[in-house]
């Protein structure tokens, strides 16, 4: 079965979906076009490159986790070097790790930049915080005068990524000899859904969706930090609700990440398993259920529903 496949956001919970991946692969999924926000474009980057569901799964068990905390020596410094770093270079650690590892492995499949792969194969979303818009690598690259042969896949991944306060922007300095900030794509599109619909699709687009325990609470708004953390949790949340209609419920698997948080870089072999297996058994119940036509039957029956409103 053809599919494309969009993968959320979400840190160290990416982990489930090498479970959820293996899931699809005993199904004979064959991706067609892939795309992924901050964790998910990780993902989607790998498969896009070639790599199978236990090659991603042996590469994010021996993934160093705590390289991800890039930190120089005023991180050493109890609280004020952080402060420092927040207020000088707009966040507390940088990212320069995890680009050069997910480049390390592209490298090793033949693949560098998007030129390197079928056209229409990858999408990667980051946020330009200068310029206020959301970037979709590599169809935007033109926009900011780059040709598709400069620029790594790697990058794109490094921006997308880029958890705001965690991480530095990454700064960007394009071929209109103008600089950007390009943050975490999860802030204008954690969960983009929708990149890949069409009218009439002849295959199915499957989200990749985590299910995290939460208790609803409302949100508490004591100091600035606990501010801007409610803005981004709510601007990352609007965009994406926008799109979350019945039928795209019925095409996303829901993984649940009991309470694991996208940064618990600590975590033990026991939960690291807890959230691979829930990945599978996630994946396995709903291709036990899924029906294309059912599928678009129901898409068919919202756009009447839509155009009669």
């Amino acid at each position: 079965m053809k599919a494309d496949g969009v993968f959320e956001g979400g840190g160290i919970r990416g982990i489930a979906f090498a479970g959820a991946l293996q899931a699809m692969e005993e199904h004979d999924v064959e991706w067609v076009r892939l795309a992924g926000t901050s964790v998910g474009s990780i993902i989607a980057a790998l498969l896009a490159a070639g790599y199978s569901s236990q090659e991603i799964r042996k590469l994010l068990l021996d993934f160093d986790y705590h390289q991800l905390k890039g930190r120089t020596w005023l991180n050493r410094i109890p609280i004020i070097g952080n402060v420092i770093h927040l207020f000088v270079h707009l966040g507390f650690y940088n990212n320069d790790y995890l680009e050069r590892w997910i480049h390390e492995r592209l490298l090793s499949k033949g693949v560098q930049t998007f030129a390197d792969l079928p056209e229409e194969r990858l999408k990667i979303i980051a946020s330009d915080i200068t310029n206020g818009q959301m970037i979709v690598f590599p169809d935007d690259l033109d926009r900011y005068g780059i040709d598709i042969e400069q620029f790594n896949i790697s990058k794109a991944v490094a921006m997308s990524t880029s958890l705001p306060f965690f991480y530095r922007p990454v700064v960007w300095r394009t071929n209109n000899a103008k600089k950007s900030y390009i943050i975490d794509g999860g802030i204008l599109s954690n969960f983009p859904i929708w990149l890949f619909d069409r009218e009439n699709p002849e295959f199915p687009t499957f989200g990749f969706h985590f299910v995290k325990d939460e208790v609803h609470v409302q949100a508490t708004i004591a100091t600035p930090i606990h501010l801007a953390k409610s803005i981004f949790k709510t601007m990352m949340q609007a965009h994406d609700m926008k799109y979350f209609t019945a039928s795209t419920s019925d095409r996303t698997i829901k993984i649940p990440t009991g309470d694991i948080t996208a940064t618990d870089f600590d975590l033990s072999e026991d939960m690291l398993a807890f959230l691979y297996q829930s990945g599978y058994d996630s994946a396995k119940k709903f291709l036990s259920k899924w029906d294309f036509e059912a599928h678009k039957r129901k898409r068919i029956l919202e756009k009447t529903q839509d155009g009669s409103t």
